[in-house]
């Protein structure tokens, strides 16, 4: 990219009177070292009630007589300030009813406790204690999942609280807040479908063709075979070109799997290279399966890589250029760098992003500090990785060098999602994080370390950011059950950004546990993108968005996973293309397995071991109308699948091989445990509860893959 061309010179020349940043970015080329201060600042801050509005109006618990029968609510809902007397009776027994006397119990003392701000102690049972305790965690971990059969996740009991009962940091950070009254209602503006700016992104060419005028006018869609038709007769000569676009665009896959690719942990993500010969997916017992898809309608098993000593699970994964390297990391500082060649069989190497190369400071040492990696990327000369991390920076890793050469403090949360922005230049930068913004760097011009621009719109956490790779359009997914269309163009000004609050229009509900509903949506007035996609639901884990492939769609759509068990494509104008429905092309596909100990995701006991999807990763063929999806798949969502869909004009079965519907291991290997009663227990063996031990970060993960090549598991 050159720098003249480059859209960001313009915002990069208008920020020289902006104020400086918070956080500043660590260049080891400079001569000096900054240290930081590293206080842990991850205390949670109570909010005095002195420090609200005085036009918040507060609602308590006020004591009475019955207490005794009384239905308790949350522990920090009004019970600041009031003095809680609990009596005990010689023995276990206690009495709900005994009124306050202060009279001592065994030790003979007499105590009279004196109210607190002229209230009376309030008694309390010890059934009535549990209630306390134990009602406000429940509430919040089920609410709207598991806590629909605890009567917690209803519409009806979120018309009884304020979003702001629920913060962002976790569960214990929502001690010290107090109810407030519910505000009154207010219409909720969703985006508008179809987008004018959407449409007019399609018309332009720039994503892909459009119908020929003399068929708009005449109102006709022509059929995919009346267009091979017309191409085969020479009938559209001087539109071929126009007309093989169309072909392409037309060709969406379907919902019937040609094949099901099972394995005995979730799936976490899966793509194809860039030119389409080879693809990997990333399960949760820390190995990375690849596959020869030169013909991709016949995959054919490639190799398997190890992640040593992982944790939880392998977080991301990416290719090299040119398909010699793959990049592979956990929730650690180390990432995997394996060779692709089958012939090579040795350990992969360990790029520890924490070392900065700072000789003479105690960051020389590795693990200087623990934080784990979301994402990573190559770049597009293969020279740098680039990654998102736990300790809410971006690092720049120099392959060459060995050590990280870049560090960007420039974040408030974690990072979740990074990108190249031109696969022709490691210049531009993007990186999304659970602080709700999506942040544009440019290396060129980083002296003053700060970012070159924002895009604000979401409000709640990225979970992916992809690039067109034209250094202008970029694709997110956000926690809003949102995925987002940005143009570099358009993005606010580091100055700008300054003065906008993120969280302000945030409703603190945990994606992984708790459902979202269309009155908890809250459009952002400094909503600066082009197009809003709603529909998916990014839901229980970080679900991926991308750009469809010139090659096979003319870059017509984008699509993304969703938690409801399908792939998602759309127009740019944000119309619903196609959902394939991975869950009902994968339902019931393999044996239950008493033996499968991995806890369900679910935490409603009555809905455990029932088959679920998610799909969190899919990805489009470059060159042929075939989409992979990778997902948490099975019997209590314990398990993952891989399915591969092509076009065939929504056929329920065709005469080629192999057939539709083919069930085979991650080797590609018929099992006959995959047919027969899915219902029932299937059989099991030593190898298969080994594999669950590897995906719980047990030490067997070292072994090899020759225990998998007996059983085909």
């Amino acid at each position: 990219m050159s720098t003249s061309a480059s859209p960001l010179d313009s915002a990069v020349a208008g920020r020289g009177n902006s104020p400086d940043p918070a956080s500043h970015a660590t260049n080891i080329y400079d001569d000096e070292w900054l240290d930081e201060d590293e206080d842990d600042d991850d205390d949670m801050d109570f909010e005095d009630s002195n420090a609200r509005g005085e036009s918040e109006e507060l609602e308590y618990f006020e004591a009475t007589e019955d207490d005794g029968d009384a239905e308790f609510e949350d522990a920090d809902d009004g019970l600041s300030g009031v003095q809680i007397e609990v009596t005990l009776e010689s023995g276990d027994n206690i009495t709900d009813d005994t009124e306050p006397t202060g009279e001592s119990s065994r030790n003979g003392a007499s105590q009279t406790a004196p109210p607190v701000g002229g209230r009376a102690p309030v008694q309390v049972s010890r059934d009535q204690i549990l209630q306390l305790l134990g009602h406000t965690g429940l509430r919040r971990i089920f609410t709207s999942h598991g806590g629909a059969w605890l009567g917690l996740g209803s519409d009806e009991a979120d018309d009884d609280e304020d979003d702001d009962d629920f913060t962002a940091g976790g569960y214990g950070a929502m001690l010290g807040r107090r109810r407030r009254r519910r505000r009154a209602a207010t219409p909720v503006e969703l985006p508008k479908v179809p987008s004018d700016v959407g449409r007019e992104l399609m018309n332009s060419g720039t994503f892909g063709s459009n119908e020929y005028y003399q068929d708009i006018l005449r109102n006709k869609k022509r059929k995919l075979a009346r267009r091979v038709m017309s191409r085969e007769l020479g009938v559209d000569t001087v539109q071929d070109k126009r007309a093989n676009r169309l072909l392409l665009q037309g060709m969406i896959p379907s919902s019937n799997a040609d094949t099901i690719i099972h394995y005995n942990a979730r799936c976490y993500s899966g793509q194809f290279s860039d030119d389409g010969n080879f693809f990997f997916s990333c399960a949760q017992d820390f190995k990375v399966r690849m596959y020869d898809t030169s013909n991709p309608y016949d995959w054919k098993y490639y190799k398997t890589v190890v992640y040593p000593y992982g944790q939880w699970t392998i977080t991301d994964a990416s290719l090299s250029p040119d398909n010699k390297y793959l990049a592979y990391s956990s929730i650690r500082s180390t990432v995997c760098l394996a060779p692709t060649d089958p012939n090579e069989k040795g350990e992969p190497w360990l790029l520890d992003f924490a070392d900065m190369g700072q000789r003479g400071s105690h960051r020389v040492h590795r693990g200087w500090r623990n934080f784990g990696i979301w994402s990573i990327r190559f770049s597009g000369d293969g020279r740098e990785i680039v990654a998102g991390t736990g300790d809410h920076c971006v690092y720049v890793y120099d392959l060459e060098s060995r050590r990280s050469i870049l560090r960007i403090p420039g974040h408030n949360d974690d990072v979740n999602a990074v990108c190249f922005g031109d696969q022709s230049s490691p210049h531009i930068l993007y990186s999304g994080s659970d602080d709700h913004l999506i942040k544009v760097w440019d290396r060129r011009s980083m002296g003053d370390s700060r970012e070159a621009g924002v895009f604000v719109g979401h409000t709640e956490g990225l979970t992916y950011v992809d690039s067109k790779g034209d250094g202008r359009y970029v694709l997110s997914n956000g926690k809003d059950q949102t995925m987002k269309l940005w143009d570099l163009r358009k993005m606010v000004s580091t100055e700008k950004a300054s003065k906008i609050d993120s969280s302000e229009y945030a409703s603190g509900f945990d994606y992984r546990f708790m459902n979202y509903s269309d009155s908890q949506y809250r459009p952002h007035p400094d909503d600066c993108s082009l197009v809003t996609y709603r529909g998916h639901k990014v839901l229980k884990t970080l679900i991926r968005c991308h750009f469809s492939p010139p090659g096979s769609t003319n870059s017509r759509y984008v699509y993304t996973g969703s938690a409801d068990g399908s792939v998602y494509i759309y127009n740019m104008d944000a119309t619903l293309v196609k959902k394939v429905d991975v869950s009902k092309a994968t339902h019931h596909s393999r044996r239950r397995d008493p033996n499968l100990y991995a806890a369900s995701y679910d935490m409603d006991d009555r809905r455990q071991g029932q088959w679920k999807t998610c799909v969190r990763d899919a990805s489009w063929h470059p060159h042929a109308p075939v989409v992979a999806a990778t997902s948490w798949n099975g019997w209590g969502e314990t398990t993952g699948t891989c399915t591969i869909h092509s076009w065939n004009d929504n056929a329920e079965d065709d005469e080629g091989e192999p057939k539709m519907g083919r069930r085979v291991d991650q080797q590609l290997r018929e099992n006959e445990s995959l047919y027969g009663d899915t219902s029932t227990g299937g059989r099991t063996s030593g190898t298969y509860l080994r594999s669950r031990l590897r995906s719980r970060g047990v030490a067997a993960a070292m072994a090899d893959d020759g225990d998998e090549e007996e059983s085909g598991w």
